[in-house]
C-alpha cells in the first residue's frame, strides 16, 4: 500500500482518534449535539493538524529538542488562530456553536501527539498525509456522534426536520431530551466504541486483526523513536529492574 494511501487507512480505521485512540474527548463529547457542530469541529481540526504537521515536519531537523514541545505548541497555536477568525468571520454561527472548543483545539492531544510522534520524525509529503487521515478518522467519529445524538434528540440531521414531530394530539416522534444533553453524550460515544470494539474482535477472528496504536499515541514508550522518550523508557525499565533487586 503506498505510504500516503496507508496514512490516510490508518488515521479513518486503525488509529481512529476517537473510537480506537479515545483522544480528544472534552469536544467529542461537548460540541456533538449535532451532526453540523461534530462535522465543524473536525473539519477545524483538521485543517490545523495538517497545517501543523507541514510545518513541524519541515522544521524538525531545525528545532533544538529540548524546546520541541513549545515550539510545537506555538506552531499549533498560529493555525488555530487563523482558522478561529476564519470561522469566525465567514460561519458565524458554527463559531458560536462551537464556542471556546475551537482555541482549545491548541492543547488538543491529537494534534500535539501526532506532532510529537509522527511529525517530527518523518518527512513533509507523510505527514501531511497523516495529518489528513487523523483529521478526516477525527471529523468521522464527531460527525457519528452527533448523527445520532440530534436523530434521538431532536428527530433531525444536518438541521433537517427527519422524523415528523408530534404536535396538536398527531401521532409523531417525540424527541428524547436526554442525547442532546451531556449524559446523552456518553451514552452515544460508550454505544458507538462497543460497535468498533466487536468490528475489531470479527477482524481478529477471521486473522486480519487491527493493529493495536503504538508509539507516544499509544503510551508504549519502548516503540517509541524519539531520543528523549526512548530515554524516558530506559529510565523508567532501569527503575523497576533496580526495584526488584531490592525487593530480592
Amino acid at each position: 500500500m503506498n505510504r500516503c494511501v496507508e496514512r490516510i487507512y490508518n488515521g479513518v480505521i486503525k488509529e481512529n482518534p476517537t473510537f480506537v485512540l479515545m483522544l480528544g474527548m472534552c469536544p467529542t463529547l461537548a460540541v456533538t449535539t449535532s451532526a453540523i457542530n461534530g462535522l465543524g469541529m473536525g473539519l477545524s481540526t483538521t485543517v490545523v493538524l495538517v497545517m501543523s504537521n507541514m510545518l513541524i515536519s519541515m522544521l524538525r531537523k531545525i528545532i533544538p529538542d529540548r524546546v520541541r514541545m513549545p515550539a510545537f505548541i506555538v506552531v499549533v497555536a498560529s493555525f488555530v488562530t487563523i482558522v478561529q477568525f476564519l470561522v469566525q468571520g465567514f460561519v458565524p454561527t458554527l463559531y458560536d456553536a462551537l464556542g471556546i472548543y475551537i482555541p482549545l483545539i491548541v492543547v488538543n492531544c491529537i494534534i500535539l501527539g501526532r506532532a510529537e510522534s509522527y511529525a517530527s520524525k518523518n518527512p513533509v509529503l507523510p505527514s501531511i498525509f497523516d495529518g489528513v487521515g487523523m483529521g478526516l478518522g477525527f471529523t468521522f467519529g464527531l460527525t457519528c456522534i452527533g448523527i445520532v445524538r440530534e436523530i434521538l434528540g431532536a428527530g433531525q440531521i444536518f438541521g433537517f426536520q427527519l422524523l415528523p414531530l408530534a404536535e396538536d394530539g398527531k401521532i409523531g416522534y417525540t424527541p428524547i431530551s436526554i442525547f442532546v444533553q451531556a449524559p446523552g453524550a456518553f451514552f452515544v460515544l460508550a454505544t458507538l466504541v462497543a460497535i468498533m470494539g466487536i468490528i475489531r474482535r470479527r477482524a481478529e477472528r477471521k486473522g486480519k486483526p487491527l493493529p493495536a496504536a503504538q508509539g507516544c499515541l499509544g503510551g508504549d514508550c519502548a516503540s517509541c523513536g524519539h531520543s528523549a522518550c526512548s530515554g524516558k523508557a530506559v529510565s523508567k525499565m532501569e527503575a523497576a529492574k533496580d526495584d526488584k533487586e531490592e525487593e530480592v
